[in-house]
């Protein structure tokens, strides 16, 4: 049983030794492919991508922070037309003939119901 035994382990070895040697070639095959000279030589295009990276990124965050602010400013816009209209109509209505008579009787003012007299300077001639 140890002979067989010994077999089968020496099979399994031999399986071993032959996978490790495709796997070395792979690295190998990789390694010439992608090596420490091949970044070496390409660091700078690679340092350009990342910088290229983070731009697109900060380009994101500047357009949200921008697309923020516009929104804010439309925001307050409206208030402010809002408050613009609120202002002009109750203008509008203080300005009536009714309202200034009512604001005028505290003061003693009231309207007179004889027409405007007319005063004539002589010596001077209409024109």
């Amino acid at each position: 049983m140890s002979s067989e035994s010994n077999a089968d382990l020496q099979k399994i070895f031999i399986k071993m030794n032959e996978e490790n040697k495709q796997a070395t070639k792979q690295k190998k095959f990789f390694s010439k492919l992608i090596g420490y000279e091949w970044i070496l030589k390409n660091l700078l295009f690679f340092l350009f991508l990342a910088l290229l990276a983070v731009m697109y990124i900060a380009n994101g965050h500047m357009a949200d922070n921008t697309i923020r602010d516009i929104n804010n400013t439309a925001r307050d816009v409206k208030e402010l037309q809002y408050e613009y209209k609120s202002l002009k109509s109750e203008e509008m209505f203080k300005s009536r003939e009714s309202q200034i008579v009512e604001a005028a009787t505290p003061l003693g003012l009231k309207i007179s119901n004889e027409p405007p007299m007319r005063l004539k300077v002589e010596g001077k001639s209409e024109q």
